[in-house]
């Protein structure tokens, strides 16, 4: 076998020519620096519904992106054919770098983790008051997702007349979180829809719930008409612009300050496998200079935490310190229970 040195004769190199005749590959990507920016609504087998200026624009990722997938609410950069025009499809070949993100895996054991909506600014926990009952173990966990996510949670309660939401407020009033109470004839009449579009305009809010919470229907008395302008974008075959409980999907509200609502599937489960515990502590800006003395890769919920002195010497009030381990404490808990 002949070997060759550094200082190879070109001469001797055998050159195999390209039977094809076209150009070599090579890994020097285009820039695409005069591609359109879009904004993801629905994604769906592969396809995705983007807004492009006012148009409705299907397109499918890049190859180039590899295995970097674009979801609800990024911006993307698209290049192709943009019309919005039927059977048109553009390429989406860059995908900004996200604000926030709302993360979620199947179970606590699951490595697989699932992003659910990029960029939104709020997470609306949709649960009722009875029929079905309250689940605090699956708020607690959305909790969980909207501060280790960069979300600002919201609290909507639904069906206020089958029970009070006393206790509910009570469970979550350290918190300082926002919330609404509707009953069933709100829901349905639409003034639910007035009173939560107070804390919407201008925002993006990602909306979560389990089935028969009402969601849907409070997502659809918010944006009716819009909803059946980015589905009725329907190819049968394809799937394009199809939207199904599977999949999540952003909506405009029409109001003078804007925003999007985003109706996601409804959950069964809401897994932390991905929760770093030492950024929840984030959403306790009064408890963080507390954790100066606190040991090396404290969970904060230990006998040598030093949140116990801080809150003992009455600097913060102690249900906030009490809400934060029931947090953190919430992967080793059954949403059930």
């Amino acid at each position: 076998m002949r070997r060759y040195g550094k200082h190879t004769d070109e001469d001797d190199i055998r050159s195999r020519p390209n039977r094809k005749g076209n150009r070599p590959r090579t890994h020097i990507r285009p820039k695409h620096e005069d591609a359109a920016e879009g904004l993801v609504l629905t994604v769906d087998r592969g396809r995705l519904t983007c807004l492009v200026e006012d148009r409705v624009v299907m397109a499918m990722k890049a190859r180039e992106l590899g295995r970097k997938a674009a979801v609800v609410g990024d911006r993307v950069a698209l290049v192709g054919d943009l019309s919005g025009k039927k059977d048109t499809l553009a390429r989406i070949v860059r995908i900004e770098e996200r604000d926030s993100v709302l993360r979620r895996t199947a179970d606590d054991d699951d490595p697989y983790e699932r992003v659910v909506v990029a960029n939104a600014d709020q997470l609306a926990i949709v649960t009722a008051l009875a029929d079905p009952e309250p689940r605090p173990r699956l708020i607690d966990r959305c909790l969980v997702a909207a501060f280790d996510g960069g979300l600002t949670p919201l609290l909507v309660m639904t069906k206020s007349d089958l029970a009070p939401p006393d206790e509910l407020l009570e469970l979550y009033g350290a918190l300082d979180i926002p919330y609404v109470v509707t009953s069933r004839e709100e829901l349905e009449n639409g003034a639910a829809a007035g009173l939560v579009r107070e804390h919407l305009d201008g925002k993006i809010t990602a909306f979560v719930g389990h089935s028969g919470v009402g969601k849907t229907t409070l997502v659809n008395t918010l944006v009716p008409e819009d909803r059946r302008r980015v589905t009725g974008h329907v190819n049968a075959v394809t799937g394009r612009g199809r939207h199904t409980t599977t999949s999540a999907l952003a909506l405009p509200l029409s109001s003078e300050a804007g925003g999007w609502v985003v109706d996601t599937p409804g959950v069964r489960s809401f897994g932390l496998a991905h929760i770093d515990p030492s950024r929840v502590i984030n959403a306790f800006p009064d408890l963080v200079p507390g954790t100066e003395g606190c040991p090396r890769a404290c969970s904060h919920d230990e006998p040598d935490c030093a949140l116990d002195a801080w809150i003992a010497d009455g600097h913060a009030d102690p249900a906030r310190l009490y809400s934060l381990r029931r947090l953190l404490s919430t992967r080793e808990r059954k949403e059930g229970d």
